[in-house]
């Protein structure tokens, strides 16, 4: 998957709205409103990025953590220019 960006990702699940909330240890920490039941985190952190990136679902694609807090996505290089907005967001 050289032609993706690998995005490290330390998902928050069960608060009260689903946003990015910054970088702490080289990881994007993002509030997830869903449960860690069922996969529900997980699918509601994928339409997360796919809606913030603007690309739609089946491009974002969890490579590891799917029962860890600790993940690693992928998005094809093609929203690089998005994932960067998200990151100059995310640390103001």
């Amino acid at each position: 998957m050289s032609d993706h960006i690998h995005i490290s990702v330390k998902a928050l699940p069960g608060a009260s709205k689903t946003e990015f909330a910054g970088f702490k240890e080289g990881r994007l920490r993002v509030r997830v409103a869903a449960a860690p039941e069922d996969g529900r985190a997980n699918a509601e952190l994928v339409a997360f990025f796919s809606k913030s990136l603007g690309c739609p679902k089946r491009d974002v694609a969890l490579l590891r953590g799917e029962k860890s807090r600790f993940k690693t996505l992928a998005v094809p290089l093609a929203y690089r220019l998005q994932w960067e907005e998200i990151v100059k967001g995310a640390q103001d």
